[in-house]
């Protein structure tokens, strides 16, 4: 409105009859808390307890990893006392006079013995799995004896300050003791629950592997851990999603390979002056030799095992920009794994997927024949309760509500009168519109779908203008997931 008129001429009035437009938030950008070999960025100095996103493998490589002799990011350095290494020659015809010499070669991991730290690997799976950025809080530098709660919780109180983190990791809590386990899961809960813009990650803290004392490990005491850490109300779960077991990944250990000593070496041929090579380190053996060969092959087959919150955080990511965050990020496959380190039986996973008590169900990650490992699994740890059941339905409405919430800010001090509800119904009518239009709210129509209400006698009464207060009520039917899909057969009679 032209609010001066004084000299005769032609005026224009650009008049807006287009409502302002929802920008949507990022919904997948997770915080990881942990350790790192190093933490220094050349222009911002010293990383360490700070807050700082990347948006590729290579930036973490550059201000996290150490370096190699070339300058390049490398894996954290294991001892050689993280793998235990024996050779059994072979002759080809099995005899101690056989001319061919055959290498068996075991190669064992020391778990003891190995970097207690995961975190350059829990990144390097979320970016392998599909994700785009995230933040790093390094706490401390490796290697240190153990991992301290306090560094990791002072870690969680550092991100709660951001407000784009949208998921939380802390992929070094399967170090802490029990006690340490349950205050860091129920700090990661509480500052979700709180901010109510972020889902919690929880890796389990125990995962008993197969053995022939156990031979289906001890599944029921491993998740009791979990379910035991999640103590909270239903409200606070409904912001976390727990995942079990651990993942034996793609990833080699960072071995320095020659320097890695032999420990037996059962020698094939009777009075045949060759080499033993026990006690010593594998640079004795020459470079070129076939069996030095097949030791790096066998060296390099001590897989990572990982915890999967890194690897579920790059899938919600794959998922949202393939499909969106309405979809459950379940029925995915979860790359750079070789199988998970337990397998789950259909039997087994019913008291994992349904806790009829508790509620807090924990979602699997299983290996299908033709399909490999697979997340199967879509349900918060407030399993029972329909309205917060499923993942995506809760991470949906975190991204609508945090979208609306910044995209509304305009109208904060404008006029509390049916022009400004008018806007804002419209703003809010459009987007969720593009909504349904795109499959994420369920409904033949619109008005089946969702719904907008603000205006004087529909959310708001003469006392809430009077005390400035705005009321929009927003209602969505949001897709859930077809979680148990029921196929009925039955027998048609011949009838011609």
């Amino acid at each position: 409105m032209i609010t001066k008129l004084a000299t005769p001429g032609v005026y224009i009035d650009e008049i807006s009859t287009i409502p302002p437009s929802v920008a949507e938030v990022d919904s997948a950008i997770p915080a990881f808390i942990g350790y790192t070999e190093i933490a220094k960025r050349y222009a911002d100095g010293d990383l360490l307890m700070k807050a700082h996103k990347i948006d590729s493998w290579s930036e973490f490589l550059l201000y996290y990893a150490g370096k190699n002799s070339l300058g390049l990011g490398r894996p954290p350095l294991e001892s050689s006392a993280g793998v235990a290494i024996d050779i059994n020659e072979k002759t080809s015809d099995g005899t101690a006079t056989g001319t061919t010499i055959d290498y068996e070669i075991t190669v064992t991991k020391v778990p003891a013995s190995l970097l207690q730290y995961n975190l350059y690997y829990a990144v390097k799976h979320y970016f392998d799995n599909g994700g785009g950025s995230c933040y790093i809080v390094a706490v401390n530098l490796q290697p240190n004896p153990v991992v301290f709660p306090g560094e990791i919780e002072t870690g969680l109180d550092l991100i709660q300050e951001y407000d784009e983190p949208t998921m939380l990791c802390v992929p070094e809590m399967v170090y802490m003791s029990t006690a340490d386990y349950n205050s860091t899961v129920q700090k990661m809960i509480a500052q979700a629950s709180t901010l109510q813009d972020r889902l919690a990650l929880i890796d389990p803290h125990v995962v008993t592997p197969e053995s022939t004392t156990n031979p289906n490990g001890t599944i029921s005491a491993d998740v009791a851990i979990i379910r035991s850490a999640a103590n909270g109300s239903v409200t606070e779960n409904r912001y976390a999603a727990a995942y079990f077991p651990f993942l034996e990944t793609t990833y080699s250990h960072g071995f320095d390979f020659d320097a890695l000593t032999i420990g037996t070496h059962t020698k094939a041929l009777t009075g045949v002056p060759v080499p033993s090579y026990a006690g010593g380190p594998i640079s004795a053996i020459g470079p070129g030799s076939a069996l030095y060969v097949k030791l790096k092959a066998a060296v390099n087959t001590a897989y990572v095992t990982l915890p999967p919150s890194g690897a579920m955080a790059g899938v919600y990511a794959r998922v949202d920009s393939a499909k969106g965050v309405w979809k459950a990020p379940a029925n995915e496959a979860v790359r750079n794994v070789i199988k998970p380190n337990l397998d789950i039986s259909n039997r087994e996973q019913e008291n994992l997927n349904v806790d009829s008590l508790s509620g807090k169900s924990i979602n699997v990650i299983r290996t299908f024949p033709g399909y490999g490992p697979i997340v199967w699994g879509a349900r918060t740890l407030n399993g029972n309760d329909n309205e917060w059941r499923y993942i995506n339905v809760r991470r949906f409405f975190m991204v609508v509500e945090e979208s609306i919430k910044k995209s509304i800010q305009w109208a904060v001090f404008e006029p509390n009168t049916a022009s400004t509800w008018v806007k804002v119904q419209g703003m809010i009518d459009n987007y969720l519109y593009q909504k349904w239009q795109q499959g994420a709210l369920a409904g033949a129509k619109p008005e089946e779908a969702y719904f907008v209400k603000v205006g004087l006698g529909k959310t708001m009464n003469a006392i809430d203008i009077l005390e400035g207060r705005m009321n929009v009520e927003i209602g969505m039917a949001v897709a859930r997931p077809a979680e148990f899909i029921i196929l009925k057969f039955s027998h048609m009679m011949q009838t011609s």
